[in-house]
């Protein structure tokens, strides 16, 4: 990956940006989409837009969810200790002992989360998993008041955890489900700029994915366009105790996921296989019988229909604090789609 691909990933990565709440990421994306595309927006659900070729055929869209799974205040004790929901699919037992960022209006406020110590519990206790209710956020505040000074309810979070460097080009991080996603869009985005294409293709930093498909739903309704493609993390399948047999075989480095569903579209997916083997890039496909509960499942019953793709990428320890990925899937998931682009004919009907 070019260093300078990589510096905007890692900034991407560090911002904070639950659902609902995306504006630090969005404003990250937009700035590096304004040195290529011609036209950079936002629309009023918080979806960033960057456009190449307007007036082009046909008209695709390019979607990967900005939006990261987070915590949600909802009381303040009178200990000043803080209660909290999350903000999308949390295993509560991944949060026990995390430091927290709280995004209040006086800017972030560090905390932590505690739970009884084990010392305290009975045995009965020890034997329980850990559920949400049971955990709270310390600030430090001596009390309630001086906690009300500094957070109100509703105020969200994320985990305090930074990108790390692993061997082999891997990458750990929070919010890679799915900053990665939003990422790879405006790299194919950046690909294609480099030469002539014949579509108009518009790159989506969609909102609210992890709460609803719900950014996505609105994005492709407005720009109503003849084809588009998703880009999400899959399940990475060569860790212990995932099944094969039930999610595939689909192991970091092994490139795009291309996802075969009975609600995407044969020939999106059919035409994504065959640049893949054009250009020589390593790929796996992966089966949906009913549905991907990824934004293309938002996207291709919008309107009357939009004929739809899903590219995945292998991703470890979905929605932990620590989620892994290899960066040479994420470049070859854009370079793919670029190829997939770069093929399609001024005429290209997607009708079948």
């Amino acid at each position: 990956m070019r260093e300078t691909s990589y510096e905007f990933l890692k900034k991407l990565l560090s911002m904070p940006g639950p659902s609902g709440n995306e504006e630090a990421a969005a404003s990250v994306w937009r700035a590096v989409a304004e040195k290529f595309a011609g036209e950079v927006r936002g629309d009023r659900m918080g979806n960033s837009f960057a456009t190449l070729n307007e007036g082009g055929s046909p008209k695709v869209m390019l979607a990967g969810h900005i939006d990261e799974i987070g915590l949600m205040i909802t009381h303040i004790d009178d200990e000043g200790l803080l209660r909290f929901q999350g903000v999308g699919g949390w295993d509560p037992q991944v949060l026990v002992g995390q430091r927290i960022l709280i995004q209040s209006r006086n800017g972030e406020v560090p905390g932590v989360i505690g739970k009884k110590a084990i010392h305290l519990m009975e045995a009965e206790e020890r034997k329980k998993i850990s559920e949400i209710k049971s955990l709270w956020i310390d600030i430090g505040a001596k009390n309630s008041d001086e906690a009300k000074g500094r957070v109100r309810v509703g105020d969200v979070g994320v985990v305090d955890q930074e990108l790390l460097e692993l061997p082999n080009q891997r990458i750990a991080s929070r919010s890679l489900d799915n900053r990665m996603g939003a990422f790879v869009v405006l790299e194919a985005l950046r690909l294609l700029s480099e030469g002539n294409i014949s579509a108009e293709v518009v790159a989506v930093a969609s909102v609210q994915e992890e709460i609803g498909l719900y950014g996505a739903r609105g994005a492709a309704f407005g720009l109503d366009p003849d084809v588009a493609i998703a880009v999400d993390v899959t399940h990475a399948t060569d860790t212990p105790g995932v099944s094969k047999n039930e999610h595939g075989d689909h192991s970091l480095g092994s490139g795009p996921v291309i996802t075969r569903a009975t609600n995407l579209s044969p020939l999106v997916y059919d035409g994504l296989i065959a640049a893949a083997e054009e250009e020589g890039i390593d790929y796996t496909l992966e089966a949906d019988s009913r549905s991907t509960s990824t934004d293309a499942d938002a996207i291709q019953f919008t309107r009357a229909g939009i004929a739809t793709g899903l590219v995945s990428v292998p991703n470890r320890y979905m929605h932990s604090p620590n989620e892994i990925v290899a960066l040479e899937d994420l470049e070859n998931c854009a370079k793919l789609i670029a190829a997939y682009l770069k093929g399609l004919k001024k005429d290209a009907n997607f009708v079948r």
